[in-house]
């Protein structure tokens, strides 16, 4: 056969086209033939292999006969055909039945006086085949390939030892010493052999190692990845490790006088040192001291790892990226496109968070924006966009223009997303931006290059004023013939918000109405909405008129949602405070509350003497919701079980908390409160409290994070109680603690807080967090406490194995451990309250609950920083976008809150600044209750 043809085209290749599983079942009976055929049982091996590969289903019959006709073929000796039985063999282990039967055929080929080219493949065969029941029995060969002096023979019983070790750590993790000397055992030097060939065929394809194959020493990058599982639960051995194998090569860069001889190897070590730098803050200096070691390594691979490593450092500085970025200024100038690609890769994504320490490169990424490699010149201009200044842009911009008709939609996408960072970066180029994005949205191309070109439009008009009328002019042209029917609702919605507030909104009408003729029935229904909030908002009487004139026109259409629509908004036109409810209003009910009020209601048999409360549900605005909507739920709602005790209702939501992060927050954009409230109501003794009022947004620290035990604290707020629910993490990894409790001391005795019950952790294991509850029970009810707990962990300490986790026998010892005080501030009775009209709901709660105090905040630098102190101190939430000052003298803050009980607090603060006092400002709280009211203000007291 002529290797160079291309497959299709190959003679050969052709028996494997259209073949029938049937057939090639009934041929199989060749196996059986004597003697044995080794070029016709091979190409029937081969086909087998193809049928498997195309996903072909084999019944357990048909696998289990194959099977068991294949091992006669042990038989022959011819080499080639051994290989291609190995082969088959692993794959039909896990359909066949009784493969066991071959063991003996394997570990026969196993033996040390076996073919060379038959031990690697029994190996891998063998380990494909066994469980973990029958591991002991074959620990012995497995031990003697680990430290074989053929490489191939030892990777193949290193690289089955790895798949093998879930299923059999207690056995695997015996071999450690022979693992360490295949480390550290120097290559065969056998050269022209079955071995050789093997080694080279494992570590073929890379263009970085310079060694010859027969000495790759591949086996040194399978033994470190085995090792380091061994280990990877005792962070001072994987540290040990780190330290000896890369002492060794301090100073040599990496010769063939170290430990390591395999790049792969030292990328694998490299990521270990990451991961130890990332885990430990106090091996921090050491291990970026290595890293850098690495960074002058004689392998660019090894080069290109430790530099990525140091990028992705967290909270990582200038002076620690700067060696670095060198190393990947000078992959940007290598012959290698895979170089080039690697390093302008990472400079990218490093560009996102530290762009000052990538403009060094600028020069050297412009000269790639011609590069022939598309993917790199993608990168280049993206990198280049978030890195340059605003003297650069327009020479960008004019580069970029004719380089987007060369790549695909994807790169397409990257490049529009760093377009759209750059607008925000640099409002002043927004006309040259906007110019390009209204072209390239008329270029061909999919939903979702245009929705990222839309999605940039929309930034600009949100947060760069000055361009918004000629963005939304582009907008109504795209939507002319726009064939993505997503996009055209999503701007006719946009036209609806924005139009009105244009100083011609009357423009903007026609193409509108264009698309009540046009379009099909969805994009009908959205701009007749879009129309209705031009009449809503019109000031003038012809306008509104006209508006009438057309939404009555849609009363004849074929679709039932368009006619609705009119009729309904012609309905609001002429009523203006219905049209202020349903129109302008641009708050909405938190899904996540309302469902979880909801259940409540429903699963409560006294609910159904009262009925459902709506005011209760808290309000946000619609642009929290659909990004609350379009963020992923950590927490699943059907996998929630009813739990009959406290113990296993602990221990159940022990494992939720750890999947979310070891600090127990929940994942940003999911409702918060519904996560701890489900969490909650899985454990009776808090679930008979009632519903959640609130829990605190973060857990505050009570211990810093390199201590033995790490200890935070969540709040949680009921109707007459409170719970601390404590997230505790065992740092020690040769410790167990249990009956891990907490005990809570209030800073006063007065006798207005009583503890009701402690829920223990019974087991604190290392590097598993879990939670301990300790519930209170406000003795008044009309009496909201606030001060200070002081807190000890108490708890049972056993001596244990690092490796296993098992504590020795023996009884422990009790021992006590001190952490910081928990405060309960105004803000934990206080739950944010998003409402869309504040001068109304200011109106309506009136004067008599009202107080005032007046404050100066010397030490306050602006507006902004005061407005975030006093949003945090008070609990509430800023309403009509007064959280952020748009002058930096004078400001009003407007936030709105629900206080414990359902009662309704709002508080406007009128602020002024000055460098040389400060902020004064004036703070109103209103509220039904005079008492509450005082209580809000004396926050900021």
């Amino acid at each position: 056969m002529n290797l160079s043809k291309k497959d299709e085209d190959s003679g050969d290749l052709g028996v494997f086209y259209h073949l029938d599983k049937t057939t090639v079942l009934q041929e199989a009976r060749v196996f059986n033939e004597s003697p044995i055929v080794p070029r016709k049982c091979r190409l029937l091996l081969t086909k087998i292999i193809y049928l498997l590969y195309l996903g072909e289903p084999m019944a357990t019959t048909e696998a289990t006969e194959l099977f068991f006709s294949v091992t006669k073929l042990f038989q022959s000796k011819d080499t080639a055909l051994r290989q291609m039985v190995y082969l088959v063999i692993k794959e039909l282990s896990t359909v066949a039945e009784d493969v066991i039967m071959v063991t003996s055929s394997l570990m026969k080929d196993m033996q040390p006086k076996s073919e060379v080219i038959y031990r690697a493949n029994a190996i891998r065969a063998l380990c494909k085949i066994i469980d973990a029941s029958m591991l002991p029995s074959v620990e012995r060969f497995l031990k003697a390939a680990i430290v074989d002096k053929t490489p191939s023979i030892s990777s193949a019983a290193m690289v089955s030892s790895y798949h093998l070790f879930p299923a059999g750590k207690d056995v695997i993790k015996r071999w450690a010493n022979e693992v360490n000397e295949a480390i550290n055992s120097k290559p065969s030097s056998i050269v022209g052999t079955a071995s050789s060939y093997l080694t080279s065929f494992s570590s073929s394809g890379s263009s970085y190692n310079s060694q010859p194959s027969s000495t790759s020493n591949i086996n040194q990058y399978h033994a470190l990845g085995l090792i380091y599982m061994i280990r990877q639960h005792d962070r001072m051995a994987v540290t040990k490790l780190i330290q000896q194998l890369a002492g060794s090569s301090r100073g040599t860069f990496g010769s063939s006088s170290g430990i390591l001889r395999n790049s792969f190897a030292y990328c694998l070590l490299i990521r270990y040192a990451a991961k130890i730098l990332d885990e430990d803050p106090n091996s921090r200096q050491q291990m970026y001291d290595l890293l850098e070691v690495w960074l002058r390594h004689k392998s660019d691979i090894v080069n290109f790892e430790a530099a990525k490593a140091i990028c992705n450092i967290k909270d990582v500085t200038s002076k620690e990226l700067y060696p670095a970025v060198n190393v990947l200024q000078l992959f940007l100038s290598s012959p290698k496109s895979t170089l080039r690609f690697a390093a302008i890769r990472t400079l990218n994504k490093l560009a996102m968070t530290q762009p000052t320490a990538v403009q060094s490169c600028n020069l050297d990424m412009e000269n790639l924006i011609t590069d022939q490699n598309r993917s790199v010149a993608t990168f280049a201009i993206t990198t280049l966009l978030k890195t340059g200044n605003e003297a650069s842009v327009d020479r960008l911009m004019k580069q970029i223009t004719g380089f987007m008709s060369e790549i695909s939609d994807e790169f397409k996408v990257i490049v529009v997303d760093a377009i759209r960072s750059l607008c925000l970066k640099f409002p002043s180029k927004q006309v040259v931006m906007l110019s390009f994005l209204s072209g390239v949205l008329r270029d061909e191309g999919g939903y979702e290059f245009k929705r990222a070109v839309v999605e940039a439009i929309f930034d600009l008009v949100k947060f760069i004023p000055e361009s918004k009328e000629a963005a939304l002019a582009h907008l109504c042209e795209f939507i002319e013939d726009c064939e993505f029917t997503k996009l055209s609702v999503r701007v006719l919605h946009l036209l609806g918000v924005e139009g009105p507030k244009t100083p011609t909104p009357t423009k903007y009408i026609r193409y509108i109405y264009n698309r009540v003729i046009l379009e099909n029935s969805i994009v009908r229904a959205a701009a007749v909405s879009a129309l209705a909030k031009f009449g809503v908002s019109a000031e003038d009487p012809e306008v509104k008129k006209s508006i009438k004139v057309l939404l009555t026109r849609c009363l004849d259409d074929n679709d039932d949602e368009v006619r609705d629509r009119a009729i309904l908004y012609l309905k609001l036109i002429d009523d203006n405070e219905s049209a202020e409810k349903y129109v302008k209003d641009d708050s909405t009910y938190s899904l996540a509350a309302l469902e979880r009020q909801l259940v409540q209601y429903v699963s409560n048999p006294e609910s159904s003497e009262k009925p459902f409360d709506l005011s209760d549900i808290p309000k946000i605005t619609k642009a929290q919701a659909e990004a609350e909507n379009l963020k992923p739920r950590s927490f699943d709602l059907a996998s929630t079980q009813t739990i009959g005790t406290s113990s296993s209702a602990v221990g159940s939501i022990n494992s939720n908390i750890v999947s979310t992060s070891r600090d127990a927050t929940p994942t940003p954009g999911v409702d918060q409160q519904q996560v701890y409230s489900q969490q909650l109501e899985q454990i009776p003794e808090i679930a008979a409290f009632g519903p959640l009022f609130k829990s605190s947004i973060k857990p505050v620290e009570l211990t810093e994070s390199e201590t033995e035990y790490v200890v935070s604290c969540v709040k949680h707020m009921f109707k007459e109680n409170m719970v601390f629910q404590f997230i505790v993490t065992n740092t020690l990894n040769d410790q167990l603690l249990e009956n891990v409790t907490v005990v809570m001391q209030p800073e006063s005795d007065e006798g207005t807080l009583v503890e009701e019950f402690v829920i223990p952790a019974t087991k604190l294991p290392y590097d598993q967090p879990s939670s301990i509850y300790v519930a209170f029970k406000r003795t008044n009810p009309e009496e909201y406490t606030l001060g200070s707990f002081s807190n000890t962990l108490k708890f049972l300490v056993k001596d244990c194995d690092p490796s296993t986790g098992e504590a020795d026998e023996g009884e422990g010892y009790e021992d006590e451990y001190l952490v910081e005080d928990i405060e309960i501030v105004t803000s934990d009775y206080v739950l944010p309250t998003y409402i869309s009209d504040f001068s109304s709901a200011w109106d309506s709660v009136g004067e008599e609950g009202q107080v005032v105090e007046t404050f100066a905040l010397t030490a306050s630098k602006s507006l902004k920083d005061s407005c975030t102190t006093l949003i945090e101190l008070l609990g509430m939430s800023p309403v009509e976008n007064s959280g952020t000052p748009t002058s930096s003298s004078v400001h009003t803050l407007m936030l709105s809150g629900t206080f414990l009980g359902g009662i309704k607090v709002l508080a406007k603060n009128r602020m002024t600044f000055a460098p040389s006092t400060g902020v004064t400002m004036e703070l109103s709280v209103r509220s039904p209750s005079e008492e509450i009211s005082r209580i809000v203000i004396g926050a900021v007291v």
